[in-house]
């Protein structure tokens, strides 16, 4: 069986050899990446078209249905509520 010290180096030399062929493999697919950008003229906006990410679908303006009659904020009644309606009645602050 191999000891402790052994092992450290043959690690270190598989390291070192995981580096080389990760760099070579690299070289070369980087290579092909260019070959076919030139074989077919295709620009950086053909391969990363820019705008044409994920979209979310366009959300709706919802209609306020609250409004704090001493400033005028309102609130649609959705997510957290303002500190100014919170844990009041709220049928005072309805919009009518």
């Amino acid at each position: 069986m191999a000891s402790y010290k052994e092992l450290l180096k043959q690690r270190e030399s598989l390291e070192k050899q995981i580096a080389e062929a990760r760099q070579k493999e690299i070289a070369d697919a980087i290579g092909h990446i260019q070959r076919l950008i030139q074989e077919h003229g295709l620009t950086a906006q053909d391969i990363f078209p820019a705008g044409k990410a994920r979209r979310s679908a366009p959300t709706a303006k919802v209609a306020a249905k609250y409004k704090n009659p001493l400033t005028g904020e309102t609130w649609t009644g959705r997510g957290k509520a303002p500190k100014w309606i919170d844990g009041k009645d709220r049928a005072q602050f309805l919009i009518a």
